[in-house]
């Protein structure tokens, strides 16, 4: 997968992280940027899920149908 498509993609996964996890900001993210890792963070702090559970959920969204 070439940049173009990968940021594209990510584009997407932002604004369904947006809708179904609302109390994540701009910054949170601008932060995350794509990276499975960094999500499970932001996850952790905001609500409280275990790096499982919120790298799951990661996963769910990069390899859904956006």
């Amino acid at each position: 997968m070439n940049k173009d498509i990968a940021d594209g993609k990510w584009q997407q996964m932002k604004g369904k992280i947006q809708q179904k996890w609302g109390d994540l900001t701009d910054d949170d993210l601008d932060r995350i940027n794509g990276q499975r890792e960094e999500f499970a963070g932001v996850m952790k702090e905001r609500y409280g899920k275990s790096k499982e559970e919120a790298e799951q959920e990661f996963d769910k969204l990069r390899n859904s149908d956006i």
